[in-house]
């Protein structure tokens, strides 16, 4: 003879009603009526071929069945509830991978990244730094931003991000001591840049007219939050992208001795990946409030 399965239904009943002896605060916790209670546990009960409760006037009893029974599916049922709650735990954080260079993770991604957790808790972004553009890279990513429309790869469509320019930054302590009013103060003062953008002074000072002497000094660095690091530091002054220290800007780690001069760059584009997952969507939709805020502010 096959053996059958009790029904889950008629064993959820009669487990409410064995914990609570009350067919009626059982109906109040499944959020069913009564009859139904009493309908489950009377179909239990024939499967079984035993009697699980003493039906009394206005009151239940367990029979030692009934005890016998309850013992077991209780633990059973907080079991399936604890296996369902981990799978749903798992479930709730939904990993969205993000690939930016690390300058940007640095200084714009990483500051602004409380607002968006706030806003999406059951999101988990994941930052994926990497100096290569969107069609070289190796590790696979749901959402991409790179500065310029080049490097992306045919199945990606890039959409416009920030606008961006640069401007000549540096630690308040430095200017106390070297003034920079004018740009014929340059001259007194070390010039910091990064390999990837070594440059930005010349085509700065192409365009502004300032005059060919030679600087106090130079440094250079692999990358160019290290620059920016070594201009809150006092090491000299440097070329930043507005995008990047705005928040430095505002805390008043950095000051632009002459925000007038400012260069513009290619805009930042952002990109999601032809797989990526669905909650990407509410990363680009992050970053188009991002980009709005930004236009509100300049």
């Amino acid at each position: 003879m096959q053996f059958r399965e009790p029904p889950l239904n008629a064993v959820r009943a009669f487990a409410a009603a064995a914990r609570h002896l009350s067919f009626t605060r059982a109906a109040l916790e499944l959020h069913v009526t009564h009859s139904a209670v009493s309908r489950q546990i009377k179909s239990l009960e024939e499967f079984l071929g035993v009697e699980l409760f003493e039906r009394r006037i206005r009151q239940v009893a367990l029979t030692a069945e009934g005890q016998q029974f309850f013992a077991e599916v209780e633990p059973a049922l907080a079991q399936i509830g604890a296996a369902a709650r981990a799978l749903q735990a798992q479930g709730t954080a939904r990993a969205v991978r993000i690939n930016v260079r690390p300058s940007f993770a640095v200084r714009w991604l990483i500051p602004r990244l409380p607002s968006f957790v706030e806003q999406y808790p059951d999101i988990e972004p994941q930052v994926v730094t990497s100096t290569v553009m969107p069609e070289q890279a190796v590790d696979s990513f749901d959402i991409a931003v790179r500065r310029g429309r080049e490097g992306w790869p045919p199945s990606i469509k890039a959409c416009p991000f920030l606008k961006d320019e640069v401007l000549v930054v540096g630690a308040p302590s430095l200017f106390k001591t070297h003034p920079l009013d004018d740009l014929r103060s340059l001259a007194s003062h070390v010039l910091l840049s990064a390999k990837t953008r070594k440059d930005d002074w010349d085509a700065w000072k192409k365009q502004f007219g300032a005059p060919r002497a030679r600087p106090a000094g130079r440094l250079q660095f692999d990358h160019l939050h290290f620059v920016l690091q070594a201009a809150v530091d006092g090491l000299g002054i440097a070329l930043a992208p507005t995008s990047l220290v705005s928040h430095d800007l505002a805390s008043g780690r950095l000051q632009s001795p002459l925000p007038a001069l400012r260069m513009t760059l290619d805009r930042y584009y952002y990109g999601l990946s032809p797989d990526a997952a669905p909650e990407a969507a509410y990363v680009a939709e992050w970053f188009e409030r991002m980009q709005a805020e930004a236009i509100r502010t300049t």
